[in-house]
């Protein structure tokens, strides 16, 4: 039970275009992690990444279209409802949203930009953006790299900063939200090719990782968030060896204590640990994730859970708290499963 006694739920986002269900609630036992399939919730094209407000009571899905959007929820029962039509963002393919001072923020992967949604008090959803902050670049890698694709935004530990992760231009931007206009403090750079993709904070909030896409490595970077500063310092491989054939690394999460980083690797299909030593990560080990295609990773009460996006269904793992060493508990049935939050 949280939250005044209401049960722990999960929600799950999908691809309806690849027959998904929409977004998907679950309830989570307290003691084994373990979910139980409760209601869907369809009418958002595409509601492939979640996030939900401080206190749980509204949700927030991105519609991952050409014509990209972004929707808000009720959540008052285990049937989240829509508060209103979806807000187009400005961009094409949004793939990841968080809440930051007042606004929603999209990375729009297609047209390689963020977006900035105000919030209403009630948590519902402005009409239109404030704010569509284009970035500009491109990279080494010939297909993927041709131009800027924003692939993540969340604010920093200090809520100070927005920090948006580019694959296209394999950079990191520290961006300011004032008066609900967008605008770049600093871009920094990080190794040529790398296509970053996801960011996690150290709970401690001095360090930042990285997990690149297109090569499959994580970044430890040193965060100031006094300067809004960004300095990459080591890489490592997610993977003991090399590839034996696709390796796209996606998800990343970083233990409450700060001991221990987790990277989920499609293709591979593998879960990576490694132990936080000072600035630098030692992989540990990896584990199968139980599926094909684990697109999201996420971290809950002591069990880590991946969205299994090509073989369909979400599973789960109990951590062992002196290792960090996942073991397989358990999965449900989600067709084209594309993240999973918790509230």
């Amino acid at each position: 039970m949280a939250d005044g006694g209401r049960r722990r739920r999960a929600f799950i986002g999908s691809f309806t275009a690849a027959g998904g269900p929409g977004v998907v609630t679950a309830a989570v036992h307290p003691y084994s992690g373990a979910l139980v399939l409760l209601e869907s919730v369809g009418g958002v094209p595409d509601p492939s990444y979640l996030a939900l407000a401080p206190g749980g009571r509204t949700l927030y899905a991105v519609s991952e279209t050409a014509d990209g959007a972004v929707a808000a929820y009720h959540v008052h029962d285990d049937k989240p409802r829509l508060a209103g039509p979806p807000v187009p963002v400005g961009g094409s393919g949004p793939t990841h949203l968080s809440r930051f001072d007042g606004h929603v923020l999209t990375a729009n992967y297609g047209s390689g930009s963020v977006t900035a949604v105000p919030v209403r008090p009630d948590g519902t959803l402005g009409h239109a953006a404030s704010a569509v902050l284009q970035h500009t670049g491109s990279g080494p890698h010939e297909r993927r790299q041709r131009g800027p694709h924003a692939h993540h935004v969340q604010p920093d530990p200090s809520g100070r900063w927005a920090v948006s992760v580019d694959l296209g231009t394999d950079s990191v931007r520290v961006c300011t939200l004032h008066g609900g206009t967008l605008a770049v403090h600093r871009e920094f750079a990080l190794r040529p090719g790398s296509g970053p993709r996801h960011l996690a904070f150290h709970p401690h909030g001095s360090y930042a990782y990285v997990v690149n896409e297109l090569t499959p490595t994580v970044t430890v970077c040193r965060w100031d968030p006094e300067q809004g500063s960004l300095k990459p310092l080591t890489e490592t491989p997610v993977l003991p060896g090399a590839p034996a054939g696709d390796a796209y690394p996606s998800g990343i999460v970083v233990s409450p204590d700060g001991r221990f980083v987790w990277t989920a690797t499609r293709g591979e299909d593998v879960l990576s640990v490694f132990a936080v030593d000072g600035e630098t990560l030692r992989l540990t080990g990896t584990v199968p994730c139980g599926g094909h295609w684990p697109r999201a990773l996420a971290q809950s009460g002591g069990f880590l859970y991946a969205a299994n996006e090509r073989s369909g269904e979400v599973t789960w793992f109990a951590i062992d708290p002196l290792t960090g060493m996942p073991r397989y508990d358990g999965s449900v049935a989600v067709p084209a499963a594309s993240c999973v939050v918790f509230g």
